[in-house]
């Protein structure tokens, strides 16, 4: 299959797609056969944090990973539609279009709080399976400047090369990423690298984080209905692993399990253990279709 230069050595760049789907132009990476088992990957990630589990199910599985909006490769048309709800809704969309059946979703950080929004929003009772979910809103100073951050990206020119620079630049990976209590392989730490390096991505992870807040989700966490296991990095310095077992004990069917030794990004730590738990929850919750 035909895809862009700019994947030119991205992890299963033959897998990828670009899909046109009002309002963004989306990147996909799809292998295996099966049911559809769909993967969000968390703020500032891409379809390259799942490289090392979808081939471990996908001979079971039709394995979607989908970049979000303004995300790795897939391509924002508008700088305001990056918070949760409007998230949910596009994804929604380009499900449809495509006529994807997500029978289960694996989602990271921010990405498993999408999940559960997608799932509110679509009506669906599907599996989930979430490493280390952001269920807490951010605190202290971190509400009042993530606002004026999104302000300032859309209104002043070169903000978000100057942020790049100052807080998110290339030189800085390996800190940024042992912030996080994990430790990654040099090819993981090379990808970050490489995301850093795109301009549109800083640009995407950081209106995403700017727009978030959690207050439409919450109140509906009683309400979601999905067999969720919620896989807590016990190192996780990103994410509390306390905040999700709250917010986990609202929920009627959600179960949390610490994963000792591993950090915020546990999933791209130990990919065989990972892809063994995803396994074991969907082999207990999937309903078998018609």
């Amino acid at each position: 299959m035909d895809y862009p230069a700019d994947l030119t050595g991205w992890p299963h760049a033959e897998c990828s797609r670009q899909i046109a789907v009002r309002p963004h132009r989306w990147h996909a990476q799809i292998m295996g056969e099966g049911p559809d088992l769909l993967f969000l990957h968390g703020a500032g990630g891409a379809t390259h944090s799942w490289r090392d589990i979808m081939p471990l199910l996908a001979d079971r599985y039709r394995c979607i990973a989908v970049d979000l909006p303004g995300h790795g490769f897939s391509r924002l048309s508008t700088r305001f539609r990056s918070s949760l709800p409007f998230m949910a809704e596009d994804l929604d969309r380009l499900i449809r279009h495509e006529d994807w059946h997500p029978r289960a979703i694996v989602g990271h950080s921010a990405g498993a709080a999408v999940a559960l929004a997608l799932v509110r929003r679509a009506g669906w009772r599907v599996p989930i399976v979430g490493f280390n979910p952001a269920l807490e809103p951010f605190r202290g100073i971190a509400g009042v400047l993530f606002p004026m951050l999104a302000r300032t990206i859309a209104v002043t020119p070169f903000a978000t090369s100057l942020i790049r620079m100052a807080v998110v630049s290339p030189a800085r990976v390996e800190s940024l990423l042992a912030g996080t209590g994990s430790h990654l392989s040099p090819e993981g730490v090379a990808l970050y690298r490489r995301l850093l390096q795109d301009r549109a991505h800083v640009e995407g992870a950081l209106l995403m984080m700017s727009q978030w807040s959690l207050q439409g989700l919450l109140p509906d966490l009683p309400k979601i209905g999905s067999p969720c296991l919620f896989l807590l990095g016990a190192e996780d310095r990103t994410v509390p692993p306390e905040t999700t077992e709250t917010a986990a004990a609202k929920m009627p069917d959600a179960a949390c399990t610490w994963l000792a030794g591993l950090g915020h990004l546990a999933h791209e730590e130990a990919p065989d253990l990972a892809a063994e738990r995803i396994a074991r929850h969907l082999s207990a919750t999937l309903v078998p279709s018609g």
